[in-house]
């Protein structure tokens, strides 16, 4: 019986290693990039205002997340990787940038916060 158990156990315990392992696989310098690029992902219109501007960025950040998806999908090493998260990260602040400054050209600015003594 207390075999049985250390056997049982041994088995868990083979098996959950692995997973923990793949878990903690660390991300690439690209995609922590890139990520940082998609938290700045502007979720809703400068100053309210639902232009073709807008409607023109939000097309553009959903076909870049469509495309990361496809790179992803189809690359066959690390290297086609990186090129993937480094290409979607530029793209989404390229993105980001063109509508910026359309709407500024329209005198509306991206609202800001600064704080001083930090």
């Amino acid at each position: 019986m207390k075999q049985t158990k250390i056997i049982a156990a041994a088995v868990l315990a083979a098996t959950a290693i692995p997973t923990v392992a793949i878990a903690v696989v660390p991300a690439m310098y690209e995609e922590r990039v890139a990520r940082a690029e998609e938290d700045r992902i502007i979720q809703s219109p400068i100053g309210g205002i639902q232009t073709k501007y807008w409607f023109n960025y939000r097309a553009n950040v959903n076909e870049t997340q469509k495309e990361l998806t496809s790179d992803l999908r189809g690359a066959s090493d690390i290297e086609d990787q990186r090129d993937a998260w480094e290409e979607y990260g530029s793209e989404l602040r390229h993105e980001r940038g063109t509508y910026v400054k359309a709407m500024a050209k329209k005198g509306y600015r991206v609202p800001s916060v600064y704080i001083e003594g930090m």
